[in-house]
């Protein structure tokens, strides 16, 4: 497993931490956009909440498992996937914070995503990189 790869399912595990302080947070009764997906999903928003958020990290572990880890060519799609969900959040997160003067659900996890985030993208770039100048991995 290369660092890339660690850092990525660091990412995902960092994404559980922040669906549960989401959750503790009942994020679908304050921020209007978790509430509007939330409501597609079930009438019941903190069902519909758990939902998605099983499904998202059901996916996230499915991405480290397969894609990322068996190297598929399609890796780096998934792996720009989660570094732009991650991104949203960890910026996100913090400027809902700062627009209303308090804290918000996700907060906490918020920066450790956009960390994350900020070394995964530099670690895909670097592959990239090195696949342009050499034609292989």
């Amino acid at each position: 497993m290369t660092y890339s790869d660690k850092t990525f399912l660091g990412l995902v595990c960092v994404q559980v931490a922040h669906s549960i302080e989401e959750y503790f947070g009942r994020l679908w009764d304050v921020f209007p956009p978790a509430r509007f997906v939330t409501g597609l999903i079930s009438e019941d928003r903190q069902l519909g909440f758990i939902i998605f958020n099983i499904a998202l990290i059901a996916f996230g572990f499915w991405c480290f498992l397969w894609p990322v880890l068996r190297r598929w060519p399609s890796a780096n799609v998934f792996l720009g996937f989660w570094i732009v969900i991650e991104l949203i959040n960890g910026i996100g997160h913090p400027l809902w914070s700062i627009q209303q003067r308090g804290y918000r659900p996700g907060l906490i996890t918020a920066p450790v995503l956009l960390i994350l985030a900020l070394i995964s993208a530099w670690q895909l770039r670097c592959s990239d990189q090195a696949t342009d100048v050499s034609g292989r991995h």
